[in-house]
């Protein structure tokens, strides 16, 4: 009896303390599904809805507890929200984390499962791919639900991580033009962590413009296709930190910039697609100190989520393109700013977003 009671106070203490991480983050609602036939447990993180619909990813990976997955979903979600709101898409963020079990035995009913949730949701929140999730599953749950992108009907193969580098590599150029004073990436010396989807999209981007690249992967597939098709430079994990380059590109994990770091980057910008980049809100801060110029990763990486966007909205792909391009001209108003007030430009860039996320879209 002890011992269960025990438990029990552990994980109401557990609860409790998302309940203060959602309320720190100004959240909105969470919603859980479970479908025993198929093993489905999900959870859908709505942040905000005061712009739009929610629109964010679905991600299918391993937890080691549920608490790891809705933290992770708050979290998740939140970025979203400036993501969208910086952004200036009629949308508030959103995401939605399956927790996956050791064996899905039929991967059809159980996508299937999640657009039935999805669509019980009334068009409060819309899905999309992200890790774990590929066009084929978006194309499974659309015969549940209206409410996803990313599928084969959405267009130009549904995935949006060329979209993604596509808009990275438009920061990168405002970056490199407002530090470095260059109209081009012609030499300019990039060191890219992570050669996955994104990573590699944006390798070919980069290459293609006459840049310098050294990458590092845990992954030696990627790796390697890399090294066949772009001719690139490649070191350890650990040692992309020590590469004398002008950019690091965080493009895997997230919160791989830290004190420990950041003190070994010789690097003069820090631009790439990796969600929180930041191990901490103030690290940008330590980035602006050092004279590193930071381009804020829910700016620089939007360029998925506004295609999936704008295509979703029935706006055409040149259109949506353009959307994404315009990254290039957030990122500069931002650095001009950041530089007149004398602060981080994450900081800058989350006043911005927070002053949108409380203004309805004018869509």
């Amino acid at each position: 009896m002890k011992n269960s009671l025990l438990k029990e106070s552990i994980h109401h203490t557990a609860l409790d303390g998302l309940f203060r991480y959602a309320d720190f983050l100004n959240f909105g609602e969470v919603c859980v599904k479970f479908d025993h036939d198929t093993g489905l447990k999900a959870i859908i993180a709505i942040h905000n809805l005061k712009r739009g619909p929610a629109i964010g990813g679905c991600r299918l990976v391993s937890y080691p507890s549920t608490d790891h997955a809705l933290e992770d979903s708050l979290r998740l979600a939140y970025m979203m929200s400036f993501k969208a709101a910086i952004s200036n898409l009629p949308h508030g963020g959103a995401k939605a984390v399956l927790i996956k079990p050791n064996v899905i035995k039929n991967r059809r009913a159980y996508l299937e499962a999640f657009g039935r949730f999805v669509e019980e949701l009334g068009g409060k929140y819309i899905t999309a791919m992200d890790s774990g999730t590929s066009v084929e599953d978006m194309d499974i749950i659309e015969t549940q639900t209206q409410y996803v992108t990313c599928t084969t009907s959405s267009g130009n193969g549904g995935d949006p991580s060329p979209y993604t580098a596509l808009g990275v590599r438009r920061g990168i150029e405002a970056a490199v033009k407002f530090k470095l004073g260059k109209d081009t990436l012609e030499g300019v010396h990039v060191a890219i962590q992570g050669a996955g989807h994104v990573g590699y999209f944006l390798a070919k981007e980069l290459k293609k413009r006459g840049a310098q690249l050294t990458m590092c992967d845990v992954n030696q597939d990627n790796l390697r296709r890399c090294v066949e098709e772009l001719g690139v430079a490649t070191c350890a994990v650990e040692a992309i930190y020590d590469i004398k380059a002008d950019i690091f590109a965080p493009c895997a994990l997230g919160a791989v910039l830290n004190l420990h770091t950041i003190k070994r980057l010789q690097v003069s910008i820090v631009a790439g697609s990796a969600n929180n980049q930041l191990a901490h809100h103030q690290h940008g801060g330590l980035m602006q100190e050092k004279g590193i110029l930071y381009a804020p990763d829910f700016v620089i990486n939007a360029g998925g989520l506004i295609y999936v966007a704008e295509t979703y909205n029935n706006k055409n792909t040149h259109h949506a393109i353009s959307q994404v391009e315009n990254i290039y001209s957030t990122l500069t108003a931002i650095f001009e700013s950041a530089a007149q007030q004398e602060c981080a430009t994450n900081q800058i860039a989350e006043t911005i977003a927070w002053e949108r996320l409380n203004t309805p879209s004018i869509e």
